[in-house]
């Protein structure tokens, strides 16, 4: 889906290139004072102000004072080398990341890929262990990592960030999307329409040791519901094509599920080509739904059952937590941004 830049953030992403290129050393230039040099209301300009603020670029210093610029633009402001560990290689070309290796520029920070993906390592505990003792880094995104991974991080003294992954209950900074209601009110909408055979196919990390705090949520509705879950409901499958293609041939052989749901887009892709060369067609004799958002689903008709949700506010958090790091401040704050449920035209009631 194309998506045009308002105003607002026209005259912020102005502003944040000034900004880095040192036109600016100490303070921002005032509102009124901008708004005649871009030729845009005033306004836009302090909303464009705010936004900048909220992104730890600018620190505000109360009315009638000039904010003060906190990080790009001063040669004294301590850098930190951040290291992303991407969950696999296509990770790294997704839009929201080459955003955050951007705005961690932007803020005077060093991005640095390491060699190898989470995926690429098998999420193995040793790799992972071997891999960042071979990288120049002071700090590390991980991006989707185990429950395995992210405590092996946090039992060490390196400043880390949770991007997504299984963070919950550990001291570690991170943060993602908050799919639990919204994979509850799914679940509850698939059963108010007769639906009692739904798979949710998710990636190892997500159901071992234990289901995560979606799944959880996809479970307890069920259960909430008369339906007493099991392996069927949340099954276990070798990660590859080959063996994603041989779990939902042995579903559909035996049990055919009446429900889909996907954890990933690239999921609901192969499974939207697996029914389709099974001749099953969607809704009337499958339903399926995706727990994430992929641009292209815009182009889709009937529209895509999603789960939503606006990345910008991860990437402004990994940021702020930069920032923080590199001041030498424990930052171990983890934040939510809201996902909800939007409802297509792939799901639909049980044909009996």
């Amino acid at each position: 889906m194309i998506r045009f830049k308002s105003k607002i953030e026209q005259a912020a992403a102005h502003l944040r290139d000034e900004i880095a290129r040192g036109r600016w050393k100490a303070e921002i230039p005032g509102r009124n004072e901008l708004a005649t040099e871009l030729g845009i209301n005033g306004k836009t300009v302090e909303s464009a102000l705010r936004l900048l603020v909220r992104e730890g670029l600018l620190e505000s210093r109360g009315a009638g004072r000039r904010r003060r610029i906190v990080r790009a633009g001063q040669a004294n402001a301590p850098s930190l080398r951040v290291a992303i560990l991407n969950y696999e290689p296509a990770t790294r070309s997704e839009n929201h990341m080459v955003d955050l290796t951007y705005q961690l520029r932007l803020a005077g920070h060093e991005p640095v890929e390491p060699r190898r993906t989470l995926l690429d390592m098998g999420m193995k505990v040793e790799r992972v262990a071997k891999l960042v003792e071979e990288t120049s880094a002071e700090a590390w995104v991980v991006v989707g990592g185990s429950r395995d991974i992210l405590e092996w991080f946090t039992a060490r003294r390196i400043p880390v960030f949770a991007m997504f992954g299984r963070r919950r209950q550990l001291r570690i900074a991170g943060a993602g999307p908050d799919k639990p209601p919204a994979m509850r009110e799914l679940a509850q909408r698939l059963v108010g329409l007769g639906h009692r055979r739904i798979v949710l196919m998710v990636r190892a990390e997500r159901r071992l040791p234990e289901p995560g705090a979606t799944e959880r949520a996809f479970l307890e509705t069920l259960r909430a519901h008369g339906v007493e879950p099991g392996s069927y409901h949340i099954p276990d499958w070798d990660e590859s094509a080959d063996g994603f293609e041989e779990c939902l041939d042995r579903l559909f052989r035996v049990t055919p599920p009446t429900a889909l749901v996907l954890d990933e887009s690239p999921f609901f892709i192969a499974a939207m080509q697996f029914l389709a060369r099974r001749g099953l067609v969607i809704p009337e004799q499958v339903s399926i739904a995706c727990c994430d958002w992929n641009p292209h689903f815009s182009w889709c008709k009937p529209a895509i059952t999603h789960i939503g949700w606006e990345i910008r506010p991860v990437v402004r958090r990994i940021v702020r937590w930069a920032n923080h790091t590199s001041l030498g401040k424990e930052d171990l704050k983890q934040a939510d941004t809201r996902a909800r449920l939007i409802e297509g035209g792939t799901i639909g009631p049980v044909k009996i």
